[in-house]
């Protein structure tokens, strides 16, 4: 116990506050940095928009491909060094986007910039806390995943301030230093350490007060009780596993989608400045949403209720867009609080879902796998419903008609619903889980290693 009590007590709300830093860096620059990114080269390169826009898909796509391997790339390097070189390499990107001369320079740059954010995004989150909560992970990665909340508040206008201000490459040279400063010393001073070298158990104190250690009786486990190891290929083949990635990446391909076009379809009603607003409102609704979830939801629930329910809420929200018209700014706020409501449980749930579906050593790999898919599909969301948008009102950026739009949010909508009906589908018999419930929940008793999520 006195190395916990010589770390100043329970190390891993460090950790959290320490990962909310790290998303927002990864989200602000790597997630909604690309837009703020393509504005700036087509105002100074005057290439073909077709183009800019393909170098923020070789973005995404390839920053699908490394996030899939990061749980090998942590077992080799370590996360200190894979976090460090994630930050490097988003920094070198965004100042080769600012500095490319010919197009082909860009996709290099997009090359980098992706392969650098996927080490600071939803997968990195969940490897980096997940070592020190099990029952609270729920509340624990809510915490830190509102870091990539803040970064699109804060970091991505700064870094669009900066760039009028300073220059482009100028501007991103300094955020980039900045954010590898910060990650740099992180990833050595908190990220390096685990709750075995500080002699802590996950969570915490226990019940009667210590700081938890390697003696530490086990709670009940959070694993289903039903779950196997799914090495190798087995995975590809669990409905499971098949059915969370279905699930999160139709969730997350509608939020995109809808999400890129959004601010252009408030504008005709709220006007420029109140359509910002609004859009920042959605993220408010979004921290609020995932707070809630991951503090309220009880240990013992079905999460994948849980995320059904919140795609439930924003299929409302889409309906209640439609509804406004795109001339009634009451319902049209309306529709964006309930939409933001759940932006961020589609990050934050599947994790949390994989947490109790899979054995601990099978985790990371799934979560990381889905997080890729889900990357892999949302990159071509925003020209999926941009393709929308001129199918069905001529690709009209003004007028009262582009604020109407119907189809985009219907198409929202839909989208949703598939991903509940994924989530449902991989729902285990309602007898097993009460049954698994029930022995979860009983009296504690040994358990086999690695069946503890």
């Amino acid at each position: 116990m006195a190395t916990a009590r010589a770390a100043g007590g329970f190390y891993g709300w460090r950790v959290v506050a320490a990962a909310f830093v790290l998303a927002m860096f990864g989200w602000g620059i790597g997630f909604y940095g690309p837009p703020i990114l393509l504005h700036a080269v087509v105002e100074r390169r005057g290439w073909p928009l077709a183009t800019i826009a393909g170098a923020v898909t070789v973005h995404f796509l390839f920053g699908a491909l490394v996030v899939a391997n990061l749980p090998p790339l942590y077992r080799r390097l370590g996360v200190p060094a894979v976090t460090r070189a994630g930050a490097v390499a988003l920094a070198g990107g965004a100042l080769g986007w600012a500095t490319a001369a010919e197009p082909w320079q860009l996709f290099a740059a997009a090359l980098a910039s992706g392969a650098g954010w996927v080490a600071m995004s939803a997968a990195a989150v969940n490897a980096i806390v997940s070592p020190w909560f099990a029952r609270r992970r729920p509340a624990a990665l809510s915490m830190a995943y509102n870091g990539a909340s803040v970064g699109g508040v804060v970091l991505a206008p700064l870094l669009a301030t900066a760039i009028g201000v300073l220059g482009f490459a100028p501007a991103v040279a300094a955020i980039g230093a900045v954010m590898i400063a910060v990650i740099w010393v992180l990833a050595g001073r908190v990220f390096a350490r685990t709750p075995q070298a500080l002699g802590q158990a996950p969570d915490g104190p226990t019940p009667n007060g210590d700081g938890g250690g390697p003696d530490t009786p086990l709670l009940p486990p959070m694993t289903d009780t039903d779950a196997r190891p799914l090495p190798g290929q087995l995975l590809w083949r669990d409905r499971r596993f098949l059915t969370l990635a279905a699930g999160m990446a139709l969730g997350l391909f509608a939020q995109a989608g809808l999400l890129a076009h959004l601010f252009s379809l408030l504008v005709p009603a709220l006007g420029a400045e109140n359509a910002g607003l609004a859009i920042g409102l959605a993220t408010a609704a979004a921290i609020a949403g995932r707070s809630l979830v991951g503090w309220l939801m009880p240990a013992g629930a079905d999460r994948r209720l849980v995320a059904c329910a919140s795609y439930g809420v924003q299929i409302a929200g889409s309906l209640v867009l439609v509804a406004a018209a795109g001339t009634d700014p009451a319902l049209l706020l309306l529709g964006v609080v309930l939409f933001g409501a759940g932006i961020g449980n589609a990050t934050s749930l599947p994790p949390l879902i994989a947490q109790v579906e899979f054995v601990a050593a099978d985790v990371a790999r799934a979560v990381a796998l889905t997080v890729a898919m889900s990357q892999a599909t949302y990159a071509f969301a925003p020209l999926t419903f941009g393709l929308i948008r001129v199918a069905f009102d001529g690709g009209a950026a003004t007028g009262a008609g582009v604020g109407a739009a119907p189809e985009v949010f219907l198409a929202a909508a839909l989208v949703q619903a598939l991903a509940i009906g994924a989530f449902l589908a991989g729902r285990p018999a309602v007898n097993a889980r009460s049954a698994g419930a029930a022995r979860r929940h009983g009296p504690a008793a040994p358990h086999p290693p690695g069946r503890r999520g």
